[in-house]
């Protein structure tokens, strides 16, 4: 293999740069050719391919976000974008793909191969940490260190104020970031996606600590009871107290890795381009227990990464 492509799709995440510079260095140390794909599946179908080069990924280990850009392609999901898809690999001698992203990135990606043969190694870029094969994604610390320290600020006003806040973090389908950034900044209620909520046990919670109105919970966006809002509104008429929402949202992606992410994203590049010399074919480069490990991509999307309940229970113990 003498030319391998390496894009970024989905949602951005604290890491992807590192990632991508692991990748086109590791690469060009083993004589391959590296070429970027801008904003995902939609570059290889507008063929906005570059070459990379050493230079093209100077600097960048520490910046959040994609230097290669992402989108959201629907044109990727049908047929004909993806033979426009490989048309335009093929026209730059493309022999083998580098894809960070999440779900719906290895999801399109196993279709491609499964379609065109072409060979695709995947590194798990998400903050949700919800892909099967891998302990951490790419992005993941450092989203739940931006929620830790929002939250911390947000204590020093809920404790100088006498006031309850709800704080929605991201996590539509999972909810490592609540459970995780909950038990990091004690709070007393955590609300995932994985557990039904019930608002019930909350207020009897609160009914037994004697109503003390300097609380924090930590609601994931996923939640079924209908996210940080809703609790506010019912909490206000069961107590008839002041209660605050602040919704992260966004700014969990943004931001500086931290060194963990940036190390992690370093190896999973590199061993995904490695995979790719040794003949590997539609698998996803993920870390367990400190090691490399390959997992069908298809796996990695179809089958779950459940939360720790074992925490989730602690959590409820010592709140």
């Amino acid at each position: 293999m003498k030319r391998i492509g390496i894009f970024t799709s989905g949602g951005d995440a604290p890491g992807m740069n590192a990632c991508i510079r692991a990748a086109t260095r590791y690469g060009i140390a083993k004589g391959v050719e590296m070429f970027g794909i801008k904003h995902g599946y939609k570059g290889m179908i507008d063929d906005a391919i570059i070459p990379m080069d050493r230079y093209s990924v100077s600097g960048i280990i520490g910046r959040g976000g994609t230097i290669l850009g992402t989108d959201r392609c629907p044109e990727f999901t049908t047929a004909e974008g993806r033979k426009q898809a490989l048309a335009n690999l093929q026209k730059h001698g493309i022999e083998g793909l580098v894809a960070c992203g999440g779900n719906g990135t290895f999801c399109g990606a196993t279709i491609f191969f499964e379609e065109h043969g072409l060979p695709v190694i995947g590194t798990p870029g998400t903050i949700d940490n919800d892909l099967y094969g891998t302990d951490f994604t790419i992005g993941y610390d450092t989203a739940v260190n931006i929620a830790m320290e929002a939250v911390d600020r947000l204590r020093d006003t809920a404790e100088s104020h006498g006031r309850t806040f709800f704080v929605e973090v991201m996590g539509r389908h999972a909810g490592f970031i609540a459970l995780d950034v909950g038990t990091a900044v004690g709070a007393e209620y955590v609300a995932v996606p994985e557990v039904v909520t019930s608002f019930e046990d909350l207020c009897q919670y609160i009914e037994k600590v004697d109503q003390d109105r300097r609380h924090i919970f930590i609601i994931s966006e996923g939640d079924d009871y209908g996210g940080a809002f809703k609790f506010a509104e019912d909490f206000k008429k069961r107590f008839d107290v002041e209660a605050r929402v602040a919704i992260l949202g966004h700014i969990q992606r943004g931001g500086s890795p931290t060194a963990r992410d940036r190390i992690l994203a370093t190896r999973l590049g590199a061993a995904a381009v490695q995979a790719l010399l040794d003949g590997k074919n539609c698998m996803m480069a993920g870390e367990i227990n400190g090691e490399i490990s390959l997992t069908p991509m298809r796996e990695t999307w179809e089958k779950k990464s459940e939360i720790d309940r074992g925490l989730l229970e602690l959590v409820e113990v010592i709140r």
